[in-house]
């Protein structure tokens, strides 16, 4: 069966429903809490190396260092009354309501209390958007009748993104701040190297990566962040640049919708090299090699893919597995036997009164109580059939909910960085990215795991899209075209423009590296990928504390 071929909509939504299981964020939870909780103490270490540098506090040339600091005040501005202003950025701390505990009792160990809380709304929002949204999203895609790839590209890339892209509503409409837009490009970052690094190294197998896919994406999420550079250079947006992101996102549905037709055109000079067997690699590695995902070949039925199990080969019709695969759409492994681990029913804990088995799922259940609870009376389980005629109003209420656990998670994550003194960009592009994009790492690995590694690559890239053009471009285009209508939304951080030049260098070495290698997704481009994220993070924040020239005043510290 050719995948073009058009399904019933009863399996395109059974696929959507698969796809949702692989992705279900609150099974990730404790990868969430190891890794982000890694990474802030990775920027902690390095924001306080750099602080005492910037203070001309550390070892080596002190005077010189202190000279820096003193010319980089006299560049402070002067008010119309000859007074001069700060010579601080106030900080986004200003904007939540008053803490429970002083800075200096923060210090001696408050602090961790904010970690716990920012830890807690990740699990809040993995809950929300697993057992609520999500669900609501599909029950969406069915009433308005909408295919696979379209679906794909909008409601379900919304269900994946949600956490980044209501951060990035409260830093445009609450905090004034640049901790959303920190989140979107720290979480582009760790999607593009992160996910493809984890991807390589722990894959299992070598995957040959289509080069239709991978272009078709990078290209387009290309244009989006040189858009994105042209727009923060100037340190404001203006409406019609949040406009201009929202129109592009509408095109790159348009590309989806006729991804089959473009392809065609793409892939027609290469057609007779396929015929010859030139355009799938042909090393074999202790038959442990992954054949190119091509669902939209022309060739399709004549591909097979050989592997072992047991001891005895056995064909496997790439056609099979490619059946539910279109645009992103993962579902689970079909190989995957009856009764095994893998095809266990999870245990669901969406009722606050009903008392799981086993003693970890007593635990899970014990620690989501209090969510549990109120998401109970609070939002009705499009899920069940007694309420799945109110998907709208499910769909409405969890919005309120992850808007509610996202402020939250934002305010906690604001005075942990204020605390531990680094900068509000750098929470966004460390914590609160990671934090929010784990589950889709996690998920992209049991794709590449399965031989399908353009399924990994396009997810982590279409989800890139979806931050940039319209985690930004909506919060922006309603702020200046409806709210405020004619006003502008200032970027603080100066060197936001050099983290996106940092983030456009990185798709493009990421491609390079993906080319130079083959096309293959393996452990020597895992290890490549990982060392550019490494750079990537160190680089943000030597710039954001003035290491290679002035670029941002530092945050204000006082009493509170």
């Amino acid at each position: 069966m050719d995948s073009r071929t058009k399904r019933p909509r009863n399996t395109i939504m059974s696929t959507f429903a698969k796809m949702t299981k692989v992705r279900r964020r609150k099974e990730m939870f404790l990868y969430q809490v190891g890794v982000s909780c890694s990474i802030l103490l990775l920027a902690w270490c390095l924001c306080s190396l750099f602080s005492r540098l910037e203070n001309g506090k550390a070892t080596g040339h002190p005077a010189t260092l202190d000279l820096q600091w003193r010319n980089r005040k006299l560049m402070v501005a002067v008010t119309a009354n000859e007074t001069q202003a700060k010579n601080c950025t106030d900080p986004a701390i200003h904007e939540f309501p008053s803490d429970l505990f002083t800075n200096k009792e923060r210090q001696q160990g408050g602090v961790l209390l904010h970690i716990a809380g920012a830890v807690y709304m990740f699990y809040a929002l993995a809950i929300v958007c697993d057992d609520f949204f999500v669900p609501a999203l599909e029950k969406i895609c069915e009433r308005l009748h909408l295919s696979e790839d379209v679906a794909g590209a909008t409601f379900m890339a919304a269900g994946s993104s949600a956490p980044e892209l209501f951060a990035s509503v409260i830093g445009v409409f609450i905090t004034h701040g640049d901790v959303g837009v920190g989140t979107i490009v720290g979480s582009a970052v760790f999607n593009i190297l992160c996910i493809i690094g984890v991807c390589g190294i722990f894959g299992g197998q070598i995957v040959y990566l289509t080069q239709w896919s991978v272009f078709r994406d990078s290209l387009y999420y290309t244009i989006s962040v040189i858009l994105l550079i042209v727009f923060i250079y100037d340190e404001k947006i203006e409406w019609w640049e949040g406009l201009l992101l929202i129109i592009m996102y509408a095109g790159y549905i348009l590309v989806m919708k006729f991804n089959s037709k473009i392809q065609d055109c793409f892939v027609s000079k290469l057609t007779k090299n396929a015929s010859n067997g030139n355009v799938i690699g042909n090393e074999l590695e202790d038959g442990n090699v992954a054949y190119p995902n091509v669902c939209d070949d022309p060739l399709l039925p004549l591909l097979t893919q050989v592997q072992s199990a047991n001891g005895v080969d056995k064909e496997v019709c790439v056609a099979e597995k490619c059946e539910n695969i279109e645009n992103g759409n993962v579902p689970l492994d079909k190989t995957t036997k009856e009764g095994s681990p893998e095809n266990e029913k999870d245990p669901e804990f969406t009722s606050p009164f009903s008392l799981p088995g086993g003693c970890l799922n007593k635990v899970k259940w014990l620690s989501s109580w209090p969510v549990l609870l109120v998401l109970f009376f609070t939002v009705p389980n499009c899920a069940k059939p007694r309420w799945e005629n109110f998907f709208m109003l499910t769909f409405l209420m969890s919005t309120v909910w992850i808007a509610v656990f996202s402020y939250l998670m934002v305010w906690m994550v604001t005075v942990t960085g204020y605390t531990l003194g680094i900068p509000d960009i750098i929470m966004g592009i460390t914590f609160l990215a990671a934090g929010t994009s784990v589950p889709d790492c996690m998920a992209s690995l049991i794709v590449a795991r399965q031989g399908m590694g353009d399924m990994a690559v396009s997810n982590t890239v279409g989800s890139n899209v979806f931050d940039i053009l319209v985690g930004l471009g909506l919060p922006w285009g309603l702020q200046t075209m409806v709210i405020n209508t004619g006003s502008v939304v200032h970027i603080n951080s100066r060197g936001l423009v050099y983290s996106v030049i940092l983030l456009l260098g990185s798709v493009a070495l990421t491609v390079a590296g993906i080319h130079v290698n083959g096309w293959k997704l393996d452990t020597k481009l895992g290890i490549y990928v990982l060392i550019l994220y490494a750079i990537f993070l160190c680089f943000s924040i030597m710039i954001e504390f003035n290491v290679f020239t002035f670029v941002n005043l530092p945050m204000c510290q006082d009493s509170i």
